[in-house]
């Protein structure tokens, strides 16, 4: 979230007499963030969120509000966006798309506790098991197939122990993957990491930030949440996170047999995901805004440690 495209109190006073959300009180831009212009909107009525989207692909806006709607019917914790008093969601404020969402309660987690990890896994799990039934569909955008056209854009910029590694990894990956049982598919969050979920105390208040949202493997989007929730600063994996998360998780949705099997070579998929994507922002394809890039150097040692550990193991089925 940050502040790219300036507001003033008349445009979003006006921006919400289309909205049945009550009467402009107060505007506070958000400074932190990466890509999209946000604002807090309080109303005498509401605490909103104003999210005006500043790149991507604006023609993938509808699934990620049909996705976010398809959630909130089922009680997730997610910011299902306002309509408009013609039902409709997605606007356009300032020559740009926008959105307004209710403000949900809660900070980011920094060093997430075991209740914390419990209810993540809980609700993933909950979003997981409905989320099989999203009849919307986006690719991943960060798949295996990305992984193997986009690597060789960084290989110049590694060591050559580190272009040996990826390069042995993705071929080890499209090895396995070509040959393993086909995988859960549903609706996935696809950046699932502490700094989009909010929290009191143990509570979570939300699952935020669904802009990297599509439809695959949803093992991936698990990946994603052990290795940023449960490793730690040397990316080695933290025994009573990792079970509290899984344990949670499994008690909604179980993992298939052909899930378990690819469940460690998903962990180096994902680690390896990310230490390219940041690669890539470091290297390639600089932020449009002055902004600080994330530290590849922490998923190339979560990879480190996963293939040197392996993962650990499962907990035991308990779901449904």
């Amino acid at each position: 979230m940050a502040v790219f495209t300036p507001l003033d109190d008349s445009q979003v006073a006006d921006f919400l007499t289309r909205f049945d959300a009550g009467r402009l009180t107060r505007l506070e831009g958000v400074p932190s963030g990466t890509e999209n212009t946000t604002y807090f909107v309080t109303t005498d009525r509401h605490e909103l969120v104003l999210t005006l989207f500043e790149q991507g692909e604006h023609e993938e806006l509808p699934f990620f509000v049909a996705l976010l709607d398809y959630l909130a019917e089922y009680k997730l914790p997610v910011p299902g966006p306002l309509h408009d008093r013609e039902g409709i969601a997605l606007q356009s404020l300032a020559d740009k798309p926008a959105l307004l969402f209710p403000r949900l309660p809660g900070k980011h987690p920094r060093a997430p506790s075991l209740g914390q990890c419990r209810a993540l896994g809980d609700a993933l799990g909950r979003m997981h098991r409905v989320s099989r039934r999203f009849e919307g569909s986006r690719p991943n955008p960060r798949d295996l197939h990305w992984l193997s056209a986009m690597h060789h854009r960084v290989l110049v910029y590694l060591s050559a122990d580190d272009q040996t590694l990826m390069k042995n990894e993705i071929d080890d990956y499209q090895s396995y993957f070509a040959e393993a049982e086909p995988l859960p598919q549903g609706a996935l969050h696809g950046d699932l990491f502490r700094d989009n979920t909010l929290f009191e105390g143990d509570r979570l208040g939300g699952i935020i930030d669904f802009y990297n949202g599509c439809t695959g493997d949803l093992l991936f989007d698990l990946a994603i949440v052990i290795n940023d929730w449960a490793s730690d600063s040397e990316g080695r994996l933290e025994p009573a996170r990792y079970a509290a998360i899984l344990e949670a998780y499994q008690a909604r949705r179980k993992l298939t047999a052909a899930e378990r099997d690819a469940w460690p070579m998903m962990l180096r998929m994902t680690a390896l995901r990310y230490w390219l994507s940041r690669l890539l922002v470091v290297y390639v394809d600089p932020p449009a805004h002055d902004l600080s890039p994330h530290d590849p150097a922490l998923f190339r040692r979560i990879l480190g440690q996963r293939l040197a550990h392996g993962a650990l193991p499962l907990p035991e089925e308990t779901g449904s």
